[in-house]
């Protein structure tokens, strides 16, 4: 089980994508491991033979738990440690079983979901699109691939389905009204009924770090209130003056996150196994909506950016994160998450931490609202609420309040949001 993040202690092998005495070449797709975020595809580092498989698909294991042998083909056969081999393995023309825990992760075209044991493994083609076409009734072997090397993605499966009506609504019928759909009829109660669906691996794994973080951290809240006026004319300056890309209200709250960190270095620090891990760069994490749930992909490397590049750069990131094509270093590291309902019409938001970070910063809407000015006469100020959770192992009230006031005061006088990050 290869490590995959800073903090990963165990993995999900999602599925086996090769069986025991399958030849493989550099670059094919041997099994696909879940984190907490995240599919990823390990690959073969080089051409050879799936000798054993030792973890199953759907079991949890510790990082660095062998889940595999193979034998690799070289000129001079080596053992898992490199060495040559005895001269009766070298007559074989292959090395010995090497574990395959070490082997490479890349993420070309990763889709999360689990896929169905009755779809042929050898077919290239996203687990999301295996997940599909097994729903669907859709043979995978008729569906052209638009990804690499000819892969097939999901979009390539909706086409398909989308051709044929009718299948779609046999399918969908199906989920609802029995097993096949994977949904059963249940009965709450006398007079009440409902469906019950299997959730899916990412979905539980979302669930259970939910629990585990709400349980495992011991959450505090600070609210604040940041007067906005002068954020929102200078946003319709830049956006008049073709700013770009346009400028967003995230676009300066994760500048206002990064500035702040730089001031208040011990928040950007994590809690790890009893130690303190503290980051040298302002790295903001980024909550997004996509259609696998919700992710939190991390801004990294932000120093020496100033507000353009910082909101391109956020730009790309948020829309690998919907396309289902976050690199694994997408999803590891900062200390803090940048969580924006506003957009929905939340006034507060009391957002979870997202474990291992140390704190999560919720966003409401922009409101307006009459406060009194020095001579207690009513003013239109335009206010946004903004809610810290922070973990008190790290944090406390004071030194939270610290790092709010000075994301308040980078909100309301925007200007210094201009500034190159140092």
């Amino acid at each position: 089980m290869p490590k995959l993040g800073l903090t990963m202690t165990e993995g999900l092998l999602l599925e086996w994508l090769v069986d025991a005495g399958s030849r493989v070449a550099a670059g094919d797709v041997l099994f696909v491991v879940e984190t907490d975020k995240v599919a990823n595809e390990i690959t073969s580092t080089q051409a050879g033979e799936i000798a054993e498989i030792l973890v199953a698909q759907g079991e949890t294991v510790p990082v660095g738990t062998v889940v595999g042998r193979w034998c690799t083909d070289a000129d001079e056969p080596q053992t898992a440690a490199g060495q040559t081999s005895d001269a009766g393995e070298a007559a074989s023309g292959h090395s010995p079983a090497t574990d395959l825990h070490q082997v490479e992760p890349v993420q070309p075209d990763v889709e999360e979901a689990r896929v169905p044991v009755d779809v042929p493994a050898r077919l290239r083609a996203t687990p999301l699109a295996r997940r599909l076409a097994a729903e669907h009734d859709v043979d995978l072997h008729t569906v052209p691939g638009t990804g690499p090397r000819g892969r097939i993605k999901a979009q390539d499966v909706r086409m398909a389905v989308a051709t044929d009506p009718s299948d779609l609504a046999v399918s969908c019928a199906a989920e609802v009204s029995g097993p096949q759909g994977g949904a059963a009829s249940i009965s709450a109660d006398a007079g009440r009924s409902g469906t019950r669906t299997a959730a899916h691996g990412r979905i539980r794994t979302m669930a259970r770090r939910l629990v585990q973080a709400k349980q495992d951290i011991p959450h505090f809240y600070l609210f604040v209130e940041a007067e906005v006026s002068q954020l929102l004319v200078l946003r319709q300056q830049l956006i008049e003056a073709g700013f770009a890309p346009r400028p967003t209200i995230n676009h300066f709250l994760i500048a206002a996150v990064a500035h702040a960190l730089l001031r208040h270095p011990e928040q950007n620090r994590i809690w790890d196994d009893d130690g303190i891990i503290a980051f040298d760069t302002p790295d903001v994490g980024v909550a997004v909506t996509t259609e696998q749930g919700l992710m939190a992909p991390v801004l990294h490397g932000l120093s020496g950016a100033a507000l353009d590049g910082l909101a391109a750069r956020a730009n790309a990131l948020v829309e690998r994160a919907r396309n289902g094509r976050c690199a694994a270093d997408d999803l590891h590291g900062g200390a803090i998450t940048l969580s924006n309902a506003g957009m929905l019409g939340a006034t507060y938001m009391a957002p979870i931490i997202n474990p291992p970070q140390s704190a999560i910063l919720g966003v409401g809407a922009v409101r307006p609202v009459f406060r009194p000015d020095a001579q207690g006469q009513p003013v239109l100020c335009q206010e946004l609420g903004l809610t810290l959770a922070a973990d008190h192992r790290l944090h406390d009230g004071a030194s939270g309040m610290r790092f709010l006031k000075a994301v308040v005061d980078l909100l309301q006088t925007p200007h210094q949001l201009l500034r190159t990050l140092p």
